[in-house]
Parts: C-alpha cells; sequence; structure tokens
C-alpha cells in the first residue's frame, strides 16, 4: 500500500468517527437517549452503518468531550448534562463568536460582504419555503464567513470545537430559532457594512446565547431533567 492510499484511508477513518461522534452528540442533545443509559457499539454501528471500529473511536471522542463516560467492562454511558452545562457551552461560543464579530467588521471586505448580501437573500428565500436542510446550512454558511473574516484563524479554529459540540440540525425543529435568526442575521451583516464592531458583537452574542435558552426549553419539553 503507499502512502498516499494509507493517507486517504486514514482520513476516511476520521471521518467515520467524527460522523459517529456527530451522531452520538445529537442523540444526547436532542433528548433521544438519557442520563445514565448505557451506548451500545452494535446498534450503534448499524444504525449509522459502519462498522464497531468507528463507532468505539466516535465514543471515545465524545468521552473526552464529557458527553458520555466509559465504566470499565461495560460500556460507554451516557453522561448528566446539566441546564449549566447547555448554557456554558453557548456561552463560550457567544464570546468567542461575539469578538469575531467586532473584528471581523473592521476587517471584512466589500466583496465578502456583498457575498453575505447573496448569501442571506438565499437565506430568506429558503425560510420563506420552508427549506429546513437549506436554512441549516446557509445558517452555518454564515456564521463561518462572518468567524473567518475575522482574520483570526487561531479563535476560529477554538470556536470550531467548540460548535462541532453543539449540533444544529435539529434546531429547525425548535420553536422560535429560525425566528431568531432571520431576525439577528440582517442586524449583524448591517452592522458588519457600518463597520460598528460592538453591535456586531452585542447582536452575535445575544443571537448565540438565545439558542441556550432555546435548548434548554428543548429539553425540558423532553423530559431530559427530573425536575422539568
Amino acid at each position: 500500500m503507499t502512502a498516499s492510499v494509507r493517507g486517504a484511508a486514514g482520513v476516511r477513518k476520521q471521518q467515520l468517527s467524527e460522523d459517529v461522534a456527530v451522531y452520538v452528540r445529537e442523540l444526547i442533545l436532542s433528548g433521544q437517549v438519557k442520563p445514565g443509559m448505557f451506548l451500545r457499539t452494535e446498534p450503534l454501528a448499524e444504525a449509522i452503518g459502519v462498522s464497531n471500529t468507528p463507532v468505539r473511536e466516535g465514543l471515545h471522542i465524545v468521552a473526552g468531550e464529557g458527553f458520555v463516560k466509559l465504566v470499565p467492562r461495560r460500556g460507554f454511558v451516557v453522561a448528566e448534562v446539566s441546564r449549566r452545562d447547555v448554557r456554558d457551552m453557548f456561552w463560550i461560543q457567544a464570546s468567542l463568536a461575539g469578538e469575531l464579530a467586532r473584528r471581523a467588521a473592521q476587517e471584512i471586505s466589500e466583496e465578502k460582504l456583498a457575498e453575505l448580501d447573496e448569501l442571506l437573500d438565499e437565506y430568506r428565500r429558503a425560510a420563506e419555503g420552508d427549506d429546513s436542510d437549506t436554512v441549516v446550512e446557509l445558517g452555518r454558511q454564515f456564521h463561518r464567513m462572518v468567524n473567518l473574516s475575522a482574520d483570526s484563524p487561531r479563535m476560529t479554529l477554538m470556536l470550531g470545537g467548540l460548535v462541532k459540540q453543539l449540533p444544529n440540525r435539529f434546531y429547525h425543529d425548535i420553536e422560535g430559532h429560525d425566528e431568531d435568526s432571520m431576525e439577528a442575521h440582517p442586524r449583524i451583516l448591517a452592522a458588519l457594512h457600518a463597520r460598528d464592531g460592538d453591535t456586531a458583537a452585542a447582536v452575535m452574542e445575544a443571537h448565540i446565547m438565545s439558542g441556550a435558552d432555546e435548548l434548554v426549553a428543548f429539553l425540558e419539553a423532553r423530559g431530559m431533567w427530573d425536575d422539568a
């Protein structure tokens, strides 16, 4: 086997493990599995369509993030995720994203602003057409373009690692989330056009933190916490 073939195989293997990690995070943060439940390798492998090896590797990834715990000779068990845990994850994300938006207001090019204008128009059309998959993808692209425009690659990389822990595929089902994005994204873009870093940061932070309250309410409705 050549080095290039081995390299490609390694990338594919890593991607499969990441796919498993994404799937497990979504199971937990959508309330489909509860704290104390054991996650068995075989059913996960069958559900995702992969072998047992990437499932085990993916479970180790989410164990490192605190979503599951490895119990010797028993396997992986879903860890407690408190309301504070959820809000803390969003608070860190909001802080980093807010600072990136502040910097983007000074660094972003007119060309990128035009691209964001066009993307926002596409976002509105997708939302009006109730195209949830496109709404989620365009929302992700909007945030990514703002982050990259800050010319702060290390901070952007740090934020990206956290964003992976907050799956957004089911956000379309959370009441009020799309409406909040439809209100916040144009305000962020207007602040970028005006080169108003303080407003861009404030709106970005509030927008992301609103997601924390929405997700907590969503998980409460699904019985994540017994005291809800």
